[in-house]
């Protein structure tokens, strides 16, 4: 729930305990991956038009669609974009990629259990799906992180999905400086809750959200952008990398944006790893790198591994999720 530096992003296996990661958006990226830094603004910037939930499923199973790492295959499927975005314009209803999930910011902060959503005090906090109000109020007495405060003001909304490999989840709204729910009510989509706020641990104004299989356990939290629509045009990739014998591998990945393949990337990041301590193996992708509601289009993945270069090219589309698999020889 603080700032960072860099840009971070995900990419880690429960079974490991390696150090954190994050990831660096950059700007015209060379075929070997590169950095920038990147000056974060507390002031809003300008927002994507609202959008609705997009309520897709994969099939009638919740075993996901397989794709081969033996052929660095990638498929395109329908995801579960259950959530809608908790902030509506002009607010800022974009995530901020400084912290992103799983981050810990070179092991300097608490490994990211959320994403943050930075906006101005008092800004609207919206509802993500229909639900009731699991808990409103502080976490001074109740902990539902490590510490007490932690959250400060907070909300947590139980959310019945059908369809999705859970029947039950939970999406946590933090450092409010305002509940307007109280716990039992009912809520629906996109309805008010509660206000931005800065309670808490936070550090500067924003709305902290989770999406948790547990309302009480810190550590059943998966990532939301698995779990929000993407705005219009946009879709999420998910990325899984292994060697030969089956043992998944932790490059850091560089994926680059071509809106017309025969011309520069438009834009580019570094996709690197989960802290293992957010790591949840009921994630029905079992994604070890991921990056959420990006533009539809070709994009180009590359990474070095044990001295050899890799690369493939695959498609984003709008409202899907592309699973890329890679197996390293």
């Amino acid at each position: 729930m603080k700032l960072s530096k860099i840009f971070v992003f995900f990419c880690l296996a429960a079974s490991l305990s390696l150090a954190a990661c994050g990831n660096t958006a950059i700007g015209s990226p060379s075929p070997a991956p590169t950095t920038q830094p990147i000056t974060k603004t507390r002031t809003p910037l300008p927002s994507s038009p609202t959008v609705t939930p997009q309520v897709i499923t994969a099939a009638a199973t919740t075993t996901p669609e397989p794709c081969s790492p033996e052929g660095n295959d990638y498929c395109i499927v329908n995801a579960y974009f259950v959530f809608q975005l908790p902030i509506e314009p002009p607010g800022t209803d974009t995530i901020d990629r400084i912290y992103p999930y799983g981050s810990t910011e070179g092991g300097t902060l608490e490994p990211h259990h959320g994403v943050e959503f930075y906006n101005a005090s008092g800004t609207p906090v919206l509802a993500a799906a229909d639900g009731s109000v699991y808990f409103a109020g502080d976490d001074k007495t109740q902990f539902f992180g490590p510490t007490s405060n932690f959250y400060g003001s907070m909300i947590i909304v139980k959310h019945e999905l059908t369809g999705t490999p859970f029947s039950i989840l939970y999406t946590l709204y933090a450092h409010l400086s305002k509940e307007e729910v109280s716990t039992g009510e009912s809520v629906t989509a996109g309805q008010k809750i509660g206000e931005v706020g800065a309670s808490g641990s936070a550090q500067g104004s924003h709305l902290h959200f989770e999406v948790r299989v547990e309302p009480n356990d810190y550590s059943s939290t998966l990532n939301p952008e698995l779990w929000l629509v993407p705005h219009p045009g946009n879709g999420t990739l998910a990325i899984a990398a292994t060697d030969d014998s089956g043992k998944t591998i932790f490059p850091s990945f560089n994926v680059q944006y071509f809106p017309n393949q025969d011309q520069p990337a438009a834009k580019a990041f570094e996709v690197d790893c989960y802290a293992p301590e957010t790591i949840n193996p009921r994630d029905p992708w079992g994604e070890t790198a991921a990056l959420g509601d990006q533009p539809a289009g070709r994009y180009r993945i590359t990474f070095l591994w044990a001295g050899s270069w890799h690369e493939n090219w695959v498609e984003i589309q709008s409202g899907k999720l592309t699973r890329m698999a890679f197996m390293v020889k």
